[in-house]
């Protein structure tokens, strides 16, 4: 279960030494599934506010086919970003990743989705994607992807940017390849740096992610292989 984060609360993002002495405990775990590739230009990631803006969390969009676009993006750090397919059925169209049982975190053959919760914050000015540790307090918590700017409304979709290294991929059971996507990285950030970094990120509040609807998901070919549901939108692929 996802742990809350109280008020002010400073989140210290290590690399290098740091990172490479904690990680050795939680690659142990393994995974059955491995990762397959995606085409990284079909796909989009999202900070959709959520009610009146006052918080925001991660989607992820994919286009699926030409038929009609499921986004479009205006400008650039910050890129705000129109979700056209909240205004069609994007059925055989689009896809639309909206919370944790659609994505999660891996890094190398590791699946790390019950360590690490996605996370949507708004801090100094920018809105970053963080990867914050559910277990162990001592973890360190990454930034994954960034805005390079905290829009000019609060109700703005941005558009998040990918930190060097990080990208998405698909979970793959065999040959099968399933719904769920991976925000993967081959190795852990900073792992090869010679030196440590420390930088602090001050979290004016990060809640559990809730959605105010259910989704109800028929997968014709692609069949999830795990106890949960996954909260991906879309009826075949």
């Amino acid at each position: 279960m996802a742990r809350y984060f109280p008020s002010a609360v400073a989140l210290v993002l290590v690399g290098a030494t740091g990172l490479a002495g904690w990680s050795s405990s939680v690659q142990a775990q393994g995974s059955l599934f491995t990762a397959a590739p995606v085409e990284q230009s079909r796909f989009i990631l999202v900070g959709a506010p959520i009610g009146k803006g006052e918080r925001s969390q991660l989607n992820i969009y994919e286009q699926r086919s030409s038929k009609r676009a499921c986004f479009a993006v205006d400008g650039s750090l910050p890129a705000v970003v129109d979700p056209l397919l909240a205004r069609f059925d994007f059925t055989g169209i689009c896809n639309r990743y909206i919370d944790g049982n659609g994505y999660s975190l891996r890094i190398g053959g590791d699946d790390l989705g019950t360590h690490y919760r996605l996370s949507v914050v708004r801090t100094d000015g920018d809105m970053h994607l963080l990867a914050i540790p559910t277990r162990d307090t001592s973890s360190p918590a990454l930034i994954v992807a960034r805005a390079g700017g905290a829009g000019v409304s609060s109700s703005d979709f941005l558009k998040l940017n990918f930190e060097p290294g990080w990208q998405l991929m698909r979970r793959q059971y065999g040959q099968r390849t399933l719904g769920h996507l991976y925000v993967f990285s081959e190795t852990w950030p900073g792992s090869s740096d010679e030196g440590v970094t420390v930088e602090e990120v001050v979290v004016e509040e990060v809640v559990e992610e809730v959605d105010v609807e259910e989704i109800v998901v028929e997968e014709a070919t692609v069949e999830e292989i795990t106890p949960d549901t996954s909260t991906v939108e879309y009826l075949d692929r």
